[in-house]
């Protein structure tokens, strides 16, 4: 089942960040949907995978999470 995952990633700052992020979830969940609001440094996806494996992908691309 699909699950919303929702994570603060205070060091999204531009686009560039945005698609970095959304690529590396990507890469892994094939399936997922993600969305970036860079204004509010949310990053919510819509996948099979866990929180913790999501927060992995988001700080192995050099992010920090909350």
């Amino acid at each position: 089942m699909m699950e919303i995952i929702q994570v603060k990633v205070p060091s999204i700052a531009c686009e560039a960040c945005a698609k970095s992020i959304t690529q590396a979830i990507k890469t892994h969940e094939s399936d997922a949907e993600v969305n970036v609001d860079i204004d509010k440094k949310v990053v919510s996806v819509k996948t099979k995978a866990s929180e913790e494996s999501i927060k992995q992908i988001i700080t192995a691309v050099g992010h920090q999470v909350e």
